[in-house]
């Protein structure tokens, strides 16, 4: 049966398709239909932190199946009250409360609406090249003119300054209710935060009573070698957006709130699925798995190993490389679309960031002789051909 085929019949059309259908997965490893296999720098677009089908979070989910599916907020539940706990345990300590969704731009959304609400104040400020979900909210957060043009017009009051860029910083002002930036951009190029310029906006939005919002969704749950990338910095967050692994790849969302922030008024938002009892056990798995087994110290470990051995590459193809942990862009002087490609042909599925960045988002379980592999594909295709 060629599933590709089948898909490409009946699918509404918005997904670039590469050809090929993943059936199974392993580590981080994946399978195709013809049996195929390729070692995982897509990494579930940065879901699959602790690798596919880890036998333990398997046994997490299918136990809590057998319980309970879903249970409203409206109701307690304990594998939420217990999640609770060991998040705001192991997030950064001014983090006192959580909402709990399904994605990474319904957490934007919530801690948008949250920032209005708390301030009185509706003026959003985001970086360029920065990417924050499709919703309309935090799509209007979001830069690109690719992914914004066709929705016009989106939420007002919406502004974008240079990611980086401390003259920037005087368009954060009384009228601001908030500021979004990410710890590294990921969609935008994979370019990392300077520590200073951190720090600079953080005292910028408490001079004139706004809100930092910090975009986790992709850098958090041991992604570069810590479990949220802004513990790398001396600097507090008023809310983290998180998603994507936080469930080790259900979907799920989170919105954590500073201290400061105290409790909101009931009814001022919610969720039907979010925080249900599934996506709970299969995040408090994942956060024992990323613990235990040690995950975010490999992700530091294999991070720096696997930038080392692609510095050693010498192709005139590669103008820069960048990144943090396990999350590694490599900028190319030109269209990355055909190295994409021919990737996969050895075997390695890697994902872009724009037109001309590759970028890796391996497991968390990725190991040496699996980075030589990715780097050996690498050297045929940039080096050697």
């Amino acid at each position: 049966m060629d599933w590709a085929e089948t898909e490409d019949q009946f699918t509404s059309g918005v997904y670039s398709k590469r050809g090929f259908s993943i059936i199974s997965g392993q580590g981080a490893t994946l399978v195709d239909a013809d049996g195929k296999v390729f070692i995982d720098c897509v990494g579930g677009q940065g879901t699959a932190n602790i690798g596919h089908s880890h036998p333990r979070w398997v046994k997490a989910i299918s136990d809590q199946a057998g319980k309970l599916v879903n249970c409203p907020e409206m109701f307690s539940n304990d594998q939420r009250a217990r999640y609770m706990q060991e998040l705001l345990t192991a997030a950064p300590s001014s983090m006192k409360r959580v909402f709990f969704s399904n994605s990474g731009t319904e957490a934007m959304e919530a801690a948008i609406k949250f920032s209005r609400a708390f301030t009185n104040r509706t003026q959003i400020i985001a970086a360029k090249r920065g990417f924050h979900g499709r919703s309309m909210g935090a799509l209007s957060a979001t830069w690109n003119k690719k992914y914004r043009d066709p929705f016009l017009p989106l939420v007002p009051n919406f502004s974008h300054i240079s990611f980086n860029a401390f003259e920037d910083l005087e368009n954060i002002t009384a009228q601001t209710a908030a500021v979004i930036l990410e710890i590294i951009q990921g969609e935008g190029g994979v370019y990392p935060i300077d520590g200073e310029y951190l720090k600079s906006v953080r005292s910028r939005c408490d001079q004139h009573g706004a809100l930092l919002i910090i975009d986790e969704v992709q850098t958090g749950f041991g992604r570069t070698g810590r479990l949220f990338a802004i513990d790398h910095f001396q600097v507090e967050a008023d809310f983290i957006c998180a998603a994507k692994s936080i469930a080790g790849g259900l979907p799920m969302g989170a919105t954590l709130l500073h201290e400061k922030l105290g409790r909101f008024e009931t009814g001022i938002h919610g969720s039907t699925f979010g925080g249900n009892p599934l996506v709970c056990a299969a995040a408090r798995e994942t956060l024992k798995i990323l613990n235990e087994e040690q995950l975010i110290q490999n992700a530091e470990l294999m991070g720096a190993y696997f930038m080392e051995e692609l510095r050693k590459l010498k192709s005139p193809m590669i103008r820069e490389i960048r990144g943090m942990g396990l999350m590694i862009g490599i900028e190319l002087k030109q269209k990355v679309a055909p190295t994409i490609r021919k990737l996969a042909e050895q075997g390695v599925l890697v994902l872009p960031a724009g037109l001309t960045v590759l970028r890796f988002l391996p497991p968390l379980v990725i190991n040496k002789e699996q980075i030589q592999f990715v780097v050996a594909a690498l050297e045929k295709v940039l080096v050697e051909e």
